[in-house]
């Protein structure tokens, strides 16, 4: 069962080891999954469409960081 927390009104989903993001995703959220490399976010479009940071965070907290961040731009409206 992936974690989940509201940031702003967004659903930032943390997957757990076996979870994949198009099992769990629905439009506008933000996914954190931890790959070999690192944490990595992932921005589900309306149309479900998957956008991705190109380079992995070292740990959970920054992804976490940044995923709260690009929770609080896209509750803005920009």
């Amino acid at each position: 069962m992936p974690g989940l927390i509201k940031h702003r009104g967004v659903r930032i989903v943390t997957l757990e080891a076996g979870d994949t993001v198009v099992d769990h995703a629905r439009p506008g959220d933000i996914m954190i999954e931890q790959k070999e490399d690192g944490w990595h976010l992932h921005f589900i479009a309306d149309d479900g469409a998957i956008d991705s940071y190109e380079d992995p965070f070292d740990s959970h907290v920054k992804a976490l960081w940044s995923a709260k961040a690009a929770a609080e731009y896209q509750a803005s409206g920009e």
